[in-house]
């Protein structure tokens, strides 16, 4: 067993040494690590080094002579249903090395849970490429939510699109329909939230700002289009990301989503329309990982389609993905 050497990819640029080689030497425990860069076994451009080094693209890192891992290998995953493999192509609204971004159809969870048996997750070996690394998801949307859902292809494109998300340079827009008309027709939403409980029934409430459990919440909406003041539809844009956001901030400022008896009780059944949740991630603006911004549309569910038709509402055709 011999040292070498393994160059930096862009994929492991602006990593942390010790996150680089939990990525390709996953049982080399911390410790072991740092012991190894003390004594100067593991260099960067033949320097020493400690395990917060920051990499960067095309720099080259020896490799000491690493002792391979004691566990058991893990079994490889069974091929996955052809159906799933159709099902989730299917979703695919644009694609490349980088990032693939799906229509995710309501009714999908995006990870597995109680009583969650078929998931986004679970599909995607569906959208692998030869021998490329499973993506990964950077993101979740609810279960009955359906729309734009945004993955990575690499561990290193997860981290930086994570990164954007936590800095709320990722700019979402979602269309809801939603009983009665807000006034004012446009505006901020600023109202925290609390969790009530845990799991899958737990509850989001808005709270009090001194509640020491309060998260703070903020959403932008615009009205836009309304049906005789009894229905509208709305343009969403949360600038925090709480779980049940839009929801609960909707039914606060007194419009429901239609078909969302968790929050809006009764009046969201509404006779004649699809009993299902009205709302759809419809548009995303982030900056692309290889540079640039990306710009992306879904199109309309279809339940919410016959919702529109019904109330007058014309959404237009979808845009094509862009980017620039």
């Amino acid at each position: 067993m011999s040292a070498g050497m393994l160059t930096v990819s862009e994929d492991d640029a602006d990593i942390r040494l010790d996150r680089f080689f939990r990525r390709h030497f996953p049982h080399l425990t911390q410790g072991a690590l740092q012991k190894l860069c003390r004594t100067g076994q593991i260099r960067v451009d033949g320097r020493r080094c400690e395990a917060n080094t920051r990499l960067e693209s095309g720099q080259s890192v020896r490799i000491p002579p690493i002792p391979p891992s004691t566990r058991p290998a893990r079994e490889e995953p069974r091929a996955l249903d052809e159906r799933l493999v159709r099902e989730i192509r299917q979703m695919v609204v644009w694609s490349d090395k980088h990032i693939i971004v799906l229509n995710k159809p309501s009714g999908l969870a995006t990870q597995g849970g109680p009583g969650i048996t078929k998931h986004v997750d679970m599909m995607l070996d569906g959208l692998r490429e030869g021998d490329d690394p499973r993506p990964r998801l950077v993101h979740r949307i609810d279960r009955d939510t359906s729309g734009l859902l945004l993955l990575a292809r690499t561990p290193g494109t997860a981290a930086k699109l994570a990164a954007m998300f936590r800095s709320r340079d990722v700019k979402k827009t979602y269309w809801a329909v939603v009983v009665g008309r807000p006034e004012p027709m446009s505006g901020e939403i600023d109202q925290p939230l609390a969790r009530l409980g845990a799991g899958p029934n737990a509850l989001v409430v808005p709270a009090d700002r001194s509640d020491t459990d309060a998260q703070s919440a903020k959403t932008d909406y615009e009205t836009v289009d309304s049906a005789a003041r009894k229905f509208s539809w709305l343009a969403l844009s949360p600038l925090t990301g709480r779980t049940h956001q839009l929801r609960v901030h909707c039914e606060s400022i007194g419009t429901p989503i239609i078909g969302d008896p968790k929050y809006g009780g009764e009046k969201v059944h509404v006779e004649g329309f699809t009993d299902r949740l009205h709302l759809h991630a419809r548009h995303l603006r982030f900056p692309h990982p290889a540079g640039g911004w990306m710009e992306v549309s879904a199109e309309l569910p279809p339940h919410m389609k016959e919702t529109f038709r019904t109330l007058g509402f014309t959404a237009g055709a979808t845009p094509a993905p862009k980017r620039k």
